[in-house]
């Protein structure tokens, strides 16, 4: 039994270690909103910047993973689309509309909180030069 501790505690603090390190990676590289920013700008941040970035026009994370998220500043793609259908795919995910790689986001956002990111959607296309 003796034996085993110095090892044990070698891996142990091996395995803290690079969770400090991860964590704080992760804290370096994320992306906030600025300060002041709306109820909906802080929404947008927490659930959509991871895959399409804080600017609408995608992510590195994304990237790693190989996914591509539409380009939300693209504000002719996003005329294409009802406010009814970004409600429905934020609310529902994509899986039903044939976008199985957007996830859904009913369970954290309220309704009328989704209505508010449609907007801010549609803004982000105008802002684009």
């Amino acid at each position: 039994m003796i034996r085993w501790r110095r090892p044990l505690g070698v891996l142990l603090g091996a395995i803290a270690l690079v969770g400090v390190l991860a964590w704080g990676l992760a804290w370096l590289l994320d992306e906030r909103p600025p300060p002041g920013a709306s109820r909906t700008e802080r929404q947008y941040s927490a659930f959509c910047a991871t895959c399409h970035g804080l600017d609408g026009r995608g992510s590195w994370r994304a990237a790693l993973f190989l996914i591509r998220p539409g380009d939300l500043t693209d504000a002719a793609r996003l005329r294409a689309h009802s406010d009814q259908y970004l409600f429905d795919l934020i609310k529902h995910g994509g899986a039903p509309v044939g976008r199985p790689g957007m996830p859904a986001f009913g369970f954290h956002m309220s309704d009328e909180d989704i209505r508010a990111l449609v907007g801010y959607l549609r803004r982000l296309g105008e802002r684009r030069p």
